[in-house]
């Protein structure tokens, strides 16, 4: 089975006010999804703040994680950034400290157009035998791809995953049919989006990309479990009680609700990169009542 399947969890990447990584911190977020059972690690995710960090500290973080997981736990690392050049250099990068697969998004500040993005993507798989998932976020990267980008996209070597956003609402079940009878169905497909997450899983969904399991492995993993051995009462519980927390989600932007919830957790004390802010101390609490609800029902 392909490591872009079941759960992969992204946190976020510990790190100072300069943008040096904290090493450490990475090495317990990382060993402490690993031993709760995710099937894989999304590190230096959106979640992970790669764009705000070096070469050179993302090398750190991915040194650091691979030695805190040991093998047990599979390890994608995001490989983003705006040169071609670049990307290829930090895909050898992650190649060479061993990780198992890549996830890139086609960051632009020029827009790019579908053949850049294509000859992007080529020219990045090209440089390593790891296989590749397509992280497709435009709310992010400002960047749609078209169905028939995707379709040539999956003809390539190594290219094997896309990571879609969430559609629009009820859409999923609609979507994932058509992209499973096109071209683009020789794609591992997975779902970002963590609000749609049961939606996406009960539909068939390959994988679930979660900020929620970078700081709640076994609620997602639960929630994955559940869908995949069709247990859709229980799915729907957990869909249920998690809505506080894609309010939150959707309010604030998931990164900085990661941050809160992790620090919350006492998993990590880091503060989200400047110019991003940490939430108030009255969202703050909004994030810890969210936090509670999902206690009690890995509690029961």
């Amino acid at each position: 089975m392909s490591i872009f399947h079941g759960l992969s969890a992204f946190p976020i990447t510990p790190a100072d006010e300069h943008g040096e990584v904290d090493t450490d911190g990475v090495m317990r977020l990382t060993a402490h999804l690993s031993a709760n059972g995710v099937d894989s690690i999304g590190l230096l995710g959106s979640t992970g703040t790669y764009a705000y960090l070096s070469r050179a500290e993302r090398r750190r973080a991915t040194s650091a994680a691979i030695k805190a997981v040991g093998g047990k736990t599979p390890l994608i690392v995001g490989i983003g950034t705006l040169r071609t050049d670049e990307a290829r250099y930090l895909a050898c990068d992650a190649a060479a400290e061993g990780a198992d697969g890549l996830l890139m998004a086609p960051v632009s500040y020029t827009p790019l157009t579908q053949e850049e993005a294509f000859q992007h993507y080529v020219a990045v798989a090209e440089a390593t035998s790891l296989p590749l998932c397509i992280y497709n976020n435009p709310t992010t990267t400002h960047f749609s791809f078209g169905r028939n980008l995707l379709e040539r996209l999956a003809e390539i070597p190594n290219i094997v995953a896309v990571k879609m956003p969430a559609p629009a609402e009820g859409m999923v079940t609609q979507e994932l049919a058509e992209l499973r009878d096109s071209p683009i169905g020789k794609f591992v497909i997975g779902y970002s989006g963590d609000w749609i997450a049961t939606e996406a899983l009960l539909a068939g969904c390959d994988g679930w990309f979660s900020v929620l399991g970078g700081f709640l492995p076994r609620l997602a993993k639960a929630m994955v479990t559940a869908a995949q051995e069709g247990d859709v009462s229980t799915a729907r519980q957990y869909q249920q009680v998690l809505e506080p927390m894609w309010a939150l989600f959707r309010e604030f932007g998931s990164l900085r609700v990661a941050y809160a919830a992790t620090n919350l957790l006492g998993l990590s004390a880091a503060q989200p990169p400047r110019p991003l802010l940490p939430l108030a101390a009255s969202d703050q609490n909004r994030v810890s009542e969210a936090l509670r609800a999902c206690r009690e029902i890995m509690a029961e």
